[in-house]
């Protein structure tokens, strides 16, 4: 267990994948009750991510009806579970979802590139108890609603954004956390057109969450999760734009994003730092030089023998310490030949 936990003077946390095995629950399953608010998470101060206080897994272990109530609260079902749970056939149960009658919480793609929409089993019981809806559940549905459904109309998509938007903004702590939040839903050609700045926008983008990752980067099912996840009406992107233009603004007075003058300005500041440290010039020739105060002395040895090898210095020395013997080196050669 080394490194999950966190030791402080006033709390201990762990890491999502620790605390999701303290509670019993697979990774999707804790990650949708941090989406849903049902688990606190704190920031980790190393920048690593989201933390778990011990506190917190503590309260909901303790809580009445432990696992039992908190698997059930998590539980998700696709078509054919919710329209059993709801009391109606799966026809009439797409239906009500396409109508934004009940809200997708989750997606993904499956093998045969179909999206398969997954809700929460409690909401649907309580769609199904609220006696409002009671005329929807049997009988021809009014005809305002067909009219709707005949023209192709489908909130699933529009609805699940909705609903990510508010599990992105949950988890968000700074102004610019939020703007990358409502960034997330728009298209990278929408962002350009509302953030001109390019050090802005590039500062945003950090900020900017993905797609859910369900498939391989690329992939056919990735792609189809991306153009899921982005916002395609008129009137959503202009609302997405609105909100951004909003959240850039309060992001702005909270720290303005940085830039390429800011470095510049420390560079100034360093300078006469710099100036007092010994540096090179550049010779006009093109090579780099010492300094002339600081190049060293350099001295011609007035014995030959010492450019020789070691070898050739030792027979040197032999020679100067033999004065019977005659000298073979070029001062020699020229005193046989004047001889």
């Amino acid at each position: 267990m080394s490194g999950s936990t966190i030791t402080s003077p006033d709390h201990l946390t762990w890491t999502p994948g620790r605390a999701a095995r303290e509670l019993g629950l697979k990774r999707t399953e804790f990650d949708l009750a941090v989406n849903l608010g049902r688990v606190r998470t704190v920031p980790d101060e190393g920048g690593g991510g989201r933390r778990i206080p011990r506190a917190e897994v503590d309260r909901l272990r303790s809580a009445e009806g432990f696992p039992e109530a908190l698997l059930d609260s998590l539980r998700t079902v696709g078509t054919r579970e919710a329209a059993a749970l709801v009391g109606v056939t799966e026809t009439r149960f797409t239906r009500f979802a396409r109508l934004g009658l009940v809200t997708p919480v989750r997606f993904f793609v499956n093998r045969y590139r179909a999206v398969v929409w997954l809700y929460l089993a409690e909401e649907l019981r309580q769609f199904a108890a609220d006696e409002k809806n009671a005329p929807l559940m049997k009988g021809r549905m009014p005809a305002g609603l067909r009219e709707q459904l005949d023209a192709g109309l489908d909130l699933r998509p529009r609805n699940w954004r909705g609903r990510h938007l508010g599990f992105l903004l949950r988890r968000a702590e700074d102004p610019w956390e939020r703007a990358g939040a409502v960034a997330a839903l728009l298209d990278p050609v929408q962002i350009a057109d509302l953030v001109k700045d390019p050090y802005e926008r590039a500062h945003l983008n950090r900020f900017r969450p993905g797609p859910p990752a369900q498939s391989v980067p690329g992939s056919p099912a990735a792609q189809l999760a991306a153009r899921i996840a982005t916002a395609d009406g008129p009137d959503e992107i202009a609302w997405l734009r609105a909100e951004l233009t909003r959240s850039l603004e309060e992001a702005r007075e909270h720290r303005p994003a940085p830039r390429p003058a800011q470095r510049r300005q420390r560079d100034l500041e360093l300078q006469p730092r710099r100036a007092q440290q010994p540096h090179r010039e550049l010779q006009p020739h093109g090579e780099l030089q010492p300094q002339p105060e600081l190049q060293p002395r350099l001295e011609r040895h007035p014995d030959p023998g010492r450019r020789r090898g070691p070898g050739r210095q030792r027979e040197a020395g032999r020679q100067r310490r033999q004065p019977g013997r005659r000298s073979h080196g070029l001062l020699g050669w020229l005193r046989g030949r004047s001889s």
